[in-house]
């Protein structure tokens, strides 16, 4: 099989056994995506799984040796996995970072409102999302509330069948003719996405009713909002699309595609010279801020943790190891779609359906905020995937002047690693529900098990 190519699909490319190996992949991606619904879930999902397959916590080991398996557990949020290599760390590694937060609706503090009779809910929305596509959506309350005295609730509504939704109204078309005069951005503000919340009451007013339905149900008062974490999200679970079942419908592609590939590869990946990590972080969605996200500190003192257990302890070992180190940046690229082929540039986009794409810089414009992967490094990741015989494209984010994007790419690079991004292109970006191919999502999978298991 011809591991680049840009006339034929990975479909056409694959055996029949592949094609079955690729269908079985998608089912248990399929299953992550269901389960793995917020970053807090992804988290609690991706230890599981970590656990049955070894990985023990850091603080349970008191040395390191070849082929032990040490997890990070980051706030409940994000996750470190790594297999211990048979070369010293500091000699690098192999680290592929991906990030388990997606664009969503987050509730404010103080957030139930009542006016003329319906409730509501405050909301604040969280990434870069198109707020006029969150309105006339089933939507599903995820999240966990902590009460005065320090107990945590976890709230799910939504998500079973019998549950009941969420829901922000839109405009009637008989009444929306100033609405449609405005541009897209502006139909919508984002003080008007306000899911309903209930509208029955025998009292003159409906918001202590619905208060007392939440004190019923999960013993929480008004006040519990204050020390919160709930999200919004449509309460659709993942469907194959296509009468060929080629695609697979989902809310968290970006970036659960690149997440799950990167968990079953260093699941299956054969210990190496080299020790590997898996990165599972959250806040990339707004800059990778916060203690969960990439520009904190937890994933340079994890590093520095197996160091020590390594015997060594003064920072330049830690300098050492990074410097030394190769990443793939495992997140999302726009594939091309002829609906809109004004937004690329068709040569050098990413197509649905061929395989992980190599993103060589991202940023804005003039490659603003890229980390600009340089030629040695992709020559080496070329190598690694022709030889291993992983489907892969190229691809950027859409036409020099039409916008742009960032990963974690660049603060890996800030460390002195070798990093290039390396994700599944798809459609639909950042809507409520996106679009990746089978073929795209496995292929990713082949990528990182075959980075994980190089020399």
């Amino acid at each position: 099989m011809k591991a680049f190519d840009r006339e034929n699909s990975v479909w056409s490319r694959f055996s029949e056994e592949e094609r079955l190996e690729m269908e079985a992949y998608s089912k248990k991606y399929r299953h992550f995506l269901d389960t793995a619904r917020t970053e807090r879930l992804a988290a609690a999902e991706i230890i599981s799984q970590a656990e049955a397959q070894g990985f023990r916590p850091l603080e349970s080991y008191t040395g390191l040796k070849a082929g032990d398996k040490v997890y990070w557990n980051q706030k409940g949020k994000s996750v470190i996995l790594a297999v211990i290599g048979t070369d010293p760390i500091e000699t690098g590694m192999k680290i592929v970072g991906s990030h388990i937060d997606c664009p969503r609706l987050d509730v404010k503090a103080m957030p139930v409102v009542e006016k003329d009779g319906i409730v509501y809910l405050k909301t604040h929305y969280y990434g870069g999302l198109l707020k006029y596509q969150w309105v006339c959506l089933p939507l599903s309350l995820i999240g966990v509330v902590y009460t005065a005295d320090g107990r945590r609730v976890d709230i799910s509504i939504g998500e079973d069948a019998d549950d009941p939704v969420l829901f922000i109204n839109d405009l009637l078309p008989h009444l929306g003719r100033k609405q449609a005069e405005k541009k897209l951005s502006e139909a919508i503000e984002g003080e008007m996405l306000m899911p309903l919340v209930g509208t029955n009451s025998e009292e003159e007013k409906t918001k202590p009713a619905i208060l007392q339905l939440l004190k019923e149900k999960y013993n929480i008062e008004e006040e519990d909002f204050a020390s919160a974490e709930l999200e919004i999200i449509p309460a659709v679970k993942s469907r194959d699309v296509g009468l060929d079942r080629s695609m697979i419908m989902s809310h968290g592609h970006d970036d659960r595609v690149c997440s799950y590939g990167n968990l079953a590869a260093i699941l299956t990946a054969k210990p190496g010279v080299k020790t590997q990590m898996a990165l599972f972080a959250d806040k990339e969605e707004i800059g990778s801020v916060g203690n969960t996200g990439v520009n904190s500190s937890y994933f340079l003192d994890f590093t520095a943790e197996l160091l020590a257990l390594q015997g060594h302890t003064e920072e330049i070992w830690l300098r050492r190891a990074l410097r030394h180190s190769e990443v793939l940046s495992a997140d999302v690229c726009a594939a091309y779609d002829p609906v809109f082929a004004d937004a690329y540039e068709e040569n050098n986009a990413a197509k649905l359906g061929y395989g992980i794409c190599l993103c060589k810089y991202t940023g804005a414009r003039g490659k603003s905020g890229s980390n600009d992967a340089n030629a040695e490094f992709l020559s080496k990741v070329r190598q690694i995937f022709n030889t291993a015989n992983v489907p892969w494209q190229t691809g950027e984010l859409g036409k020099v002047d039409q916008g742009g994007g960032g990963t974690i790419a660049y603060i890996m690079a800030d460390w002195g690693c070798d990093v290039v991004d390396c994700g599944v292109a798809m459609h639909s970006m950042h809507a409520p529900l996106e679009i990746v191919a089978k073929a795209d999502a496995y292929s990713g999978y082949l990528a990182y098990k075959a980075f994980f298991e190089s020399v």
